[in-house]
């Protein structure tokens, strides 16, 4: 018995296990709605979500050598097979970036995983995808002519020597071997890495909801990468947490990148997951739904905001077809509100999410952007008896 208690003592030691990070649903945040099994976009059966984080360096910036604060994401909507889902997009305010999405709306397809990244790494993402197609016969043998991997991207550079291209064919090629279903991370992974939301540290938040229409039932997912919006505006389970926080830390910029940015600009990806049977039309009505739940927290879609949106339906797998006539099956129109409320809500917890995962990090000449303080935000929903 002793000797078993040294053992599993060493193994502690050599081998840490790291400690499940908080949700906001831990904090007892309240939130509208019945989650899927793991709170996740994953919930959707078939998605698959992996991360390359790639954090290196420290002090004064050098181009090309650091710090490094960025990485990838990618999600696969049926894993890893070529199985088209049908799709739409849908812009708030267009300063950012997601390729592929023109052919996403003429076609009514996406054909490609979603790829997520910083703003000057859409170009590598989007070439290794296209070089990991070839190399995996994506296309099932077929000499296809061409294809339009789906990029999006935010802004790090102020915790990341963005301007240094560190993300490599090696974190496209990682994010995608490392995808997985059931829980994953959040706050500081992935693409979502060095970013910042609503006055704090955020970075790549998701949730999800399970509905019920008629007698079937549902489930939406949902993953964003949050770099967006001013702390005065943050706004959770209706309380002004911006304005009552106004006095804590949040960010300090030590040195440059000098920049135009103001208070609010930044950007969100925000990508939206349901098993229920829709259209490319009805996928847009979707997409178009998620800035409620980003104003909810206190997004205002400033001008210097990529706010890019992309959602697909897993059902209806045998719907693409180059040659034959396909069959499928939609929800009616009349019936599709409660997707809507269901997207806005698993929205507004994914951002949340991911202010709550994220950690304090200094980057970029010493740049700082302080996680939120989980007491302080306890205390002031607290105050306003929002929780007990």
């Amino acid at each position: 018995m002793k000797f078993t208690l040294i053992v599993i003592l060493f193994l502690i030691t050599i081998f840490p296990v790291e400690a499940q990070k908080n949700r906001a649903r831990d904090l007892g945040i309240p939130f509208v709605g019945e989650t899927g099994k793991y709170n996740t976009i994953t919930d959707v059966k078939g998605v698959e979500v992996g991360y390359s984080t790639i954090i290196s360096g420290e002090g004064d910036s050098t181009a090309g050598k650091g710090p490094i604060r960025t990485g990838v994401t990618a999600i696969f909507p049926r894993g890893k097979k070529f199985s088209p889902v049908y799709a739409n997009w849908y812009s708030l305010n267009g300063n950012g970036e997601m390729t592929g999405t023109t052919w996403v709306t003429e076609s009514g397809f996406l054909e490609t995983p979603i790829m997520i990244t910083n703003t000057n790494s859409v170009g590598i993402v989007r070439d290794t995808v296209l070089k990991w197609y070839v190399d995996t016969d994506w296309y099932q043998g077929e000499d296809w002519w061409y294809t339009y991997p789906v990029v999006g991207e935010t802004y790090d550079g102020f915790l990341n020597d963005i301007y240094g291209f560190h993300v490599k064919e090696e974190h496209v090629l990682e994010a995608i071997d490392n995808t997985t279903v059931g829980a994953i991370a959040e706050g500081n992974v992935g693409g979502g890495t060095g970013m910042m939301c609503l006055g704090f540290k955020c970075g790549t938040g998701t949730s999800s909801r399970v509905i019920k229409i008629k007698d079937k039932t549902y489930t939406v997912g949902v993953l964003v990468q949050a770099n967006f919006g001013s702390k005065k505006n943050l706004t959770i389970a209706g309380v002004p947490v911006g304005r009552e926080l106004k006095d804590t830390k949040s960010m300090i910029f030590n040195a440059p990148p000098n920049s135009r940015r103001q208070e609010g600009d930044g950007s969100i990806i925000a990508i939206v997951a349901t098993d229920a049977p829709l259209l490319p039309h009805q996928l847009k009505r979707i997409a178009q739904r998620i800035p409620l739940g980003i104003g909810i927290v206190g997004g205002r879609g400033s001008n210097g905001s990529g706010d890019i949106f992309l959602a697909f339906s897993t059902a209806n797998e045998n719907a693409f077809n180059r040659d034959e006539n396909t069959t499928v099956e939609t929800l009616p129109n009349d019936k599709i509100t409660p997707l809507f409320e269901a997207t806005v809500n698993a929205v507004e917890e994914s951002i949340i999410n991911a202010m709550v995962a994220a950690e304090t990090m200094v980057g970029n000449n010493g740049n700082t952007s302080y996680a939120i303080s989980h007491d302080k935000l306890v205390d002031v929903l607290k105050k306003y008896n929002v929780i007990p």
